[in-house]
């Protein structure tokens, strides 16, 4: 792609882009192709009648958007939530001739474009953009490879002026190379290999609970997902410097929070800033009266935990989250503020932790079982020594993630930096280690999927 993209003239890079966007989207199942280009199109088509009217008729703009949400929706609803309200309603006696519709595969990065074009529509109707001529353009914007599969959402508005016009030099190329491997290495040495730990931990919960053996399965799963889902950030926030595109960021150090609504204003920030925007404050937000802003929290963060997957724990990890934060509006942010902050970190943590517990576990009895264990309920042990000598190898590990998800190391590089100009070349050899070492990884290791891809 970079070959490509930088031997044609600039006029050609956008067709570049969308094309090879749409073989990497229909490398996994080439059908969906035909879905993704049917969102793109009427997205596009209905753009130009929301312009056309949004000054003169503002009822049929207002029609012509719903519309054009409802023509990506329709998509997203029924490959994601289509088997799952199946499978439901079947448990109803009368209707229990129902059957799941047989393979029905959930289209790569579905919830994450469907919001990209639903930000277009909803921008051009509010006033906010223009409308889109281009059809490659649009195209590019909505299928742009890097960040298609797991964010960070690009709202249009963010990056239209980059479709026509993106700056392109050595220094932010460099940037996004380590940035790309910055991301990849919290992927392939950090979060794959703290998910083994996780996945031992949890074989050993079923042969033999313990207190221990538990809190080290929510840990690991906390790191996991964090690398994770920040490493495809940072790769995707790389990979488009390299081709001229500034993303904004999605992570801010999470775990650093001293609290569930800090927490949410450094995690997934553009999945959070897109329901702020597109539901939390069209519904009225906090301007109307506590017992509305209650109920705005509650709709954003059910709708949140919905987006997420097809699942009932994906549900009440919304419903946990929109409570937590319900209540510390109503009375425990006031109590965080006047203790010491050390404790409020630890409340944050913990948690974000059982919130991580009950998002991981799509089977909510196994899930269950591995919370009332942490909490020493039931007849389980607190730590074996087996446990003790599991704990005690994969303490190195433990400790680079938790290092590794504060801001500290950055701190010190660029003091060392300031201090000692040498320490600046060292960036390149410590970028091209990380490199060489990921794909010494991979080529000895199984398939291992970004969580995000099933969403």
């Amino acid at each position: 792609m970079l070959l490509l993209y930088y031997t044609l003239p600039k006029k050609w890079r956008n067709a570049v882009l969308f094309t090879v966007s749409l073989i990497f989207y229909g490398w996994g199942e080439p059908a969906y192709i035909v879905v993704m280009l049917i969102s793109i199109l009427a997205a596009y088509l209905f753009g130009f009648l929301i312009d056309k009217h949004r000054e003169s008729n503002k009822r049929k703009a207002k029609l012509y958007m719903v519309l054009s949400l409802c023509s990506n929706l329709v998509f997203l609803l029924f490959f994601k939530y289509c088997n799952f309200f199946i499978e439901n309603l079947s448990l109803i006696p009368f209707l229990s001739s129902l059957e799941p519709i047989k393979g029905l595969v959930l289209p790569v990065g579905i919830s994450f474009y469907t919001f990209q074009i639903m930000s277009y529509t909803i921008d051009l109707y509010r006033g906010h953009t223009a409308v889109q001529r281009n059809f490659v353009a649009f195209g590019t914007y909505v299928t742009l490879f890097p960040q298609l599969i797991a964010g960070p959402i690009v709202r249009y508005r963010d990056i239209d002026d980059q479709l026509i016009t993106r700056e392109h030099n050595v220094e932010k190329f460099s940037d996004g190379i380590r940035r790309f491997c910055a991301g990849l290495a919290k992927k392939v040495l950090l979060a794959d290999t703290i998910f083994a730990v996780a996945k031992y931990f949890q074989s050993l919960h079923g042969i033999q609970p313990t207190v221990a053996g538990s809190w080290m399965i929510v840990i690991c799963y906390t790191f996991q997902i964090y690398f994770d889902f920040s490493g495809y950030s940072d790769m995707a926030i790389g990979l488009g410097k390299m081709i001229g595109f500034e993303f904004l960021e999605n992570f801010n150090y999470p775990y650093m929070a001293g609290s569930i609504t800090d927490f949410w204003r450094r995690w997934h920030m553009s999945l959070s800033t897109w329901f702020k925007e597109y539901v939390y404050i069209p519904l009225g937000g906090n301007r109307k009266g506590l017992l509305k802003q209650y109920r705005n929290i509650a709709i954003v963060w059910l709708l949140t935990g919905f987006w997420h997957g097809a699942n009932w724990n994906f549900i009440l990890w919304g419903v946990y989250f929109g409570a937590l934060l319900m209540l510390e509006k109503t009375f425990i942010l006031k109590v965080l503020n006047k203790i010491p902050k050390v404790f409020s970190h630890i409340y944050a943590l913990l948690f974000i932790a059982i919130g991580w517990l009950i998002f991981f576990f799509t089977d909510m009895s196994a899930g269950w079982s591995v919370f009332t264990t942490m909490f020493g309920f039931g007849s389980a042990d607190f730590t074996t020594a087996t446990v003790n000598y599991d704990i005690f190898r994969n303490l190195a590990l433990i400790l680079i993630c938790v290092i590794g998800s504060t801001p500290y190391p950055k701190k010190l590089y660029y003091y060392l930096v300031k201090r000692f100009r040498a320490v600046e070349y060292a960036s390149p050899v410590l970028t091209c280690g990380s490199f060489l070492m990921c794909v010494a990884y991979m080529v000895d290791s199984t398939f291992s999927p970004f969580l995000y891809y099933n969403f």
